[in-house]
């Protein structure tokens, strides 16, 4: 996902500002997510979830899983009788936070003798069995990614041996196509639907392909069953999900080739007042017919995530990254042109091995000519098996890469003030998510652009569609006023008129 670069990971220095400017505790950004609803069963589970939404939405397909087999699902990690790490290693810091996280379970269950079963799961699996079961003898259970459905019989295995248990062999073929998710962490409204797994991409500093695998994609007609189901229970949003998710092509069953773009356009009319939202693109595969669904569908929010990683041409070049600079920033014009008004979000990497000055600033430099809306940015971490690691040195000193992280930090939060400063005096349509973090007194919601806004919840509930006026903003919110209740095809005349 949204890695994410898949799509926003743990420790995004930007992402905490934000934060602060919410009056939400920077911490709460890596802790990990375990809110879904209690379900009743013989042994309880206790899933927590580290990383990206691609994370998050496998941990709904586990909980499917263990559902189906007997399991009971809790909230409370005390309470389980298995607690399942699911892990993100896309980076340093992550993994770092997920085995420490791992070293106090172990602790605690040794110390209290307690009757525990504890497991991980995903992207550090297949990377670091050896270490999390032989060496480290942290964790009974070791599953990647594509093994989620042995998952029974490997905690049977466990218990009833007493040795580790392992799957961690990656598949050519496994979607999870014909698994209902438990919504995860879910607040009724907004839900994931994974419509591929893997990457193809082989990026020199990304470990996705060797901890997820190669690309496949799911039977269009199971995305589209899925989505019709949410929609049936009431969620007003969808976002579908892919490590590239504009890779996805699938044959379908009449023999038609389906692209993204066509299976974007087919999503947005399973309902009219459904939005629809993805992550994570990669640049080679934003199509001009995908660009037109955005500026032809109402329902399909006109906000792309869109990773940059750096902004020289020489870098891209040793990230493997398949486009230049230039490029990029013509897809950035061309998207403009199709679609005005559209937004964009990146991910940008500082100090990748070799990065000179000129090559930092060419980086402030297209930034400048984008302006981004949001940017999820990094300081590069050396991954294990990547084409990085094997053949470039990490050479950037790790003051410089700070340094040069703070000043992308910088120059972005500038633009996102200034995008928002812009904002005031128009009106959005937003999906009402909630109560802000601030005050019960107050609703939360994003606009089609995925901008964050708080306004006066007066008689207001969540789940409607309101028409808000911004009056006002933050380097990081919009703040405004709700005049109405609308549809989305009534928005779809209404939105971003001057007040």
């Amino acid at each position: 996902m949204q890695p994410i670069s898949d799509i926003q990971i743990l420790d995004n220095d930007l992402k905490r500002e934000r934060a602060k400017e919410k009056g939400v505790d920077p911490e709460e950004l890596d802790r990990p997510k375990s809110g879904y609803q209690e379900i009743d069963g013989a042994r309880s589970v206790f899933i927590e979830t580290y990383g990206c939404q691609m994370n998050v939405s496998d941990s709904e397909i586990v909980a499917s899983v263990l559902r189906e087999n007997g399991y009971g699902l809790t909230t409370e990690e005390s309470e389980a009788d298995v607690v399942l790490i699911n892990t993100c290693a896309i980076r340093e810091n992550a993994e770092q936070k997920v085995r420490k996280r791992l070293s106090m379970l172990r602790a605690d269950k040794r110390d209290r003798g307690r009757d525990l079963t504890l497991g991980v799961l995903g992207c550090m699996a297949e990377r670091l069995r050896e270490k999390l079961l032989e060496q480290e003898k942290l964790v009974d259970l070791v599953v990647g990614p594509d093994a989620y459905r042995d998952l029974p019989r490997l905690l049977n295995e466990a218990d009833e041996s007493g040795q580790a248990a392992v799957n961690v062999q990656l598949s050519k073929e496994e979607t999870y196509a014909d698994l209902a998710p438990v919504r995860y962490d879910s607040n009724g409204l907004s839900a994931f639907v994974t419509i591929m797994r893997g990457c193809d991409n082989m990026c020199s500093f990304c470990v996705v392909p060797f901890t997820r695998g190669r690309e496949r994609s799911r039977p269009v007609s199971s995305i589209l069953r899925e989505v019709q189901q949410l929609v049936d229970e009431g969620y007003k949003e969808v976002t579908v999900l892919g490590q590239n998710v504009n890779s996805y092509h699938y044959t379908d069953d009449d023999g038609t080739d389906v692209s993204f773009a066509e299976l974007l356009d087919r999503v947005s009319r399973v309902s009219p007042e459904l939005r629809v939202r993805y992550s994570t693109s990669h640049p080679k595969d934003c199509s001009d017919d995908l660009l037109r669904v955005h500026r032809d569908r109402p329902n399909v929010c006109n906000y792309i995530h869109l990773p940059v990683q750096h902004g020289n041409t020489e870098v891209l070049d040793r990230m493997r990254r398949t486009y230049t600079r230039e490029e990029y920033l013509d897809l950035i014009d061309r998207a403009r042109s199709i679609c005005p008004g559209i937004s964009f979000s990146s991910d940008i990497i500082a100090g990748f091995c070799g990065e000179t000055e000129d090559q930092h600033r060419d980086t402030l430099t297209l930034m400048e000519e984008v302006r981004y809306d949001h940017a999820f940015t990094f300081k590069y971490s050396e991954r294990p098996q990547t084409y990085a690691h094997r053949k470039y040195e990490d050479d950037v000193p790790e003051e410089v890469k700070q340094r040069r992280l703070e000043e992308i930090i910088t120059l972005q939060r500038q633009h996102a003030a200034e995008s928002n400063k812009q904002e005031i005096g128009k009106v959005h349509t937003v999906l009402i998510e909630g109560p802000s973090k601030k005050s019960d007194e107050e609703f939360f919601g994003r606009t089609d652009t995925n901008k964050g806004v708080v306004f006066p919840r007066e008689d207001y509930e969540k789940g409607q569609y309101v028409r808000v006026r911004i009056d006002d903003c933050t380097s990081s919110t919009l703040l405004g006023t709700a005049l109405e209740t609308t549809t989305l095809a009534e928005a779809a005349e209404t939105d971003t008129i001057v007040a």
